[in-house]
């Protein structure tokens, strides 16, 4: 057979050889995180930081009854994630969808709920990526968790930690954000609850209890007052961890009361006893002036910062970082996509050795 004859019978032959499989999540070492100090660190000890967004639509789209994700949630999905040079992705959660109380369609709550959630977690892994699971939507009694309180109602959430902890004790790459933003109470209801808003509450320590209570290790997140937007007071009301891996979150927006005095006044001298992760960061002009003043800053004090958020709302309805999930910017998310490449060796991303022992119009009043 002559080397032309050659050529046309093997591309026959390969017309007829199926196509080649989709790439697969590329090849990471095992993720963990722990707490040393006022650091986070990996597995190996080496202090790092969280660098992501937040994946908006898993505390809404269940109790209103259409789905469990807003959008895509497949591998595609968090590989266009993934190649923002992010690490870490924050899921907000519903109470009653996990629980599978209040009425919540069964197609929605109890196991599938639980199922896709713990399903998305795996996969953010395979991307090399750590999942913040936060408590975001809740509400006391037989009330319907379709928006957040002012705090964890009592009702359900030590049953809801205790059972999330339950579940996930065994992953070493996640946290647990123990309520998204705490709001309108006193310091001591924010630590021991109590009943201001009319039910009541549980405390911040409770929830630390209802988490350790299972076993569970991984670090725990706790927002301040005022939206989590005041940690003036988190140092002295400190919850008791037995297992020592307390970390602040602290949300920060252009509209917030914390400016870069506050910044430097509060945020950094917590930084420096505790690790503190900026579990939403955004602004909601569609800009990003605001957000590469603050990330400038937070990458000198060694802190973490998740983009608020990885959905393809009106960024002037609610700070949204893509126009498509494909991946594609906004203006706001622009800027943050490029801080990150920016930042985007791995080395850059290790701070050094531990130094010390639908949702988007429904944002602004119940994010």
């Amino acid at each position: 057979m002559g080397p032309r004859a050659f050529v046309v019978a093997f591309s026959a032959f390969a017309l007829l050889l199926p196509p080649p499989p989709a790439p697969g999540p590329p090849a990471t070492a095992p993720l963990s995180i722990g707490v040393s100090g006022n650091h986070l660190v990996n597995g190996s000890g080496q202090a790092i930081r969280l660098l992501g967004v937040n994946r908006s639509g898993t505390e809404y789209a269940c109790i209103q009854g259409w789905g469990i994700f807003d959008g895509p949630n497949d591998a595609t999905s968090v590989a266009a994630m993934a190649a923002w040079h992010i690490n870490a992705v924050r899921i907000p959660m519903n109470e009653d969808c996990w629980l599978n109380i209040n009425g919540v369609s069964p197609a929605y709550g109890g196991a599938p709920y639980q199922g896709a959630i713990q399903s998305y977690v795996k996969l953010l892994h395979q991307y090399g990526l750590y999942a913040i699971l936060d408590l975001h939507w809740n509400a006391p009694g037989t009330t319907k968790a379709t928006g957040q309180q002012v705090m964890p109602d009592a009702d359900h959430a030590p049953a809801f930690w205790t059972s999330v902890a339950s579940v996930f004790k065994s992953d070493p790459a996640v946290l647990f954000d123990l309520y998204n933003e705490p709001h309108d109470v006193s310091w001591s209801c924010w630590r021991n609850g109590c009943t201001s808003p009319g039910w009541p509450t549980a405390g911040m320590q409770s929830l630390v209890t209802a988490v350790r209570s299972t076993g569970a290790t991984q670090p725990i997140m706790s927002g301040g007052l005022a939206w989590s937007n005041d940690l003036s007071g988190w140092s002295v009301n400190k919850p008791l961890d037995p297992a020592n891996a307390l970390v602040a979150s602290f949300h920060n927006y252009n509209f917030n009361v914390c400016d870069p005095t506050c910044w430097t006044n509060t945020v950094a001298p917590l930084a420096a006893q505790v690790p503190v992760v900026t579990g939403e960061l955004g602004e909601d002009d569609c800009g990003h002036g605001y957000i590469d003043q603050y990330m400038s800053w937070a990458d000198a004090q060694a802190i973490s910062y998740l983009g608020w958020t990885w959905d393809t709302w009106d960024c002037a309805s609610g700070p949204a970082l893509i126009s498509n999930y494909d991946g594609t910017a906004t203006a706001f998310g622009t800027g943050f996509r490029d801080h990150l490449r920016a930042l985007s060796a791995p080395a850059r991303r290790i701070v050094g050795p531990p130094t010390a022992p639908s949702c988007p119009l429904c944002w602004r009043r119940s994010r």
